[in-house]
């Protein structure tokens, strides 16, 4: 079956630069996320979610981290 609307491009995965090989992903948190799950690079260079697409990438810099999902001190 061909898409409904194939003019209407769809975009590229959410890409996030991480300073480490196991990372945790939970869509975003709120309303829109999914299940807190523990994803683990092993050789590779990046992994991807299985719930939300999100990609996550091996950082060269380690000042090129960013937390996609900051939690209060209290949310712990």
């Amino acid at each position: 079956m061909p898409p409904r609307h194939p003019e209407v491009p769809v975009p590229p995965p959410e890409e996030i630069a991480v300073s480490t090989t196991r990372v945790a992903c939970d869509g975003g948190g709120g309303a829109l996320g999914h299940p807190l799950v523990y994803l683990d690079m092993g050789d590779e260079t990046a992994v991807e979610c299985g719930y939300c697409d999100r990609r996550f990438v091996l950082a060269q810099a380690a000042g090129a981290y960013h937390d996609p999902s900051p939690r209060q001190a209290s949310g712990h």
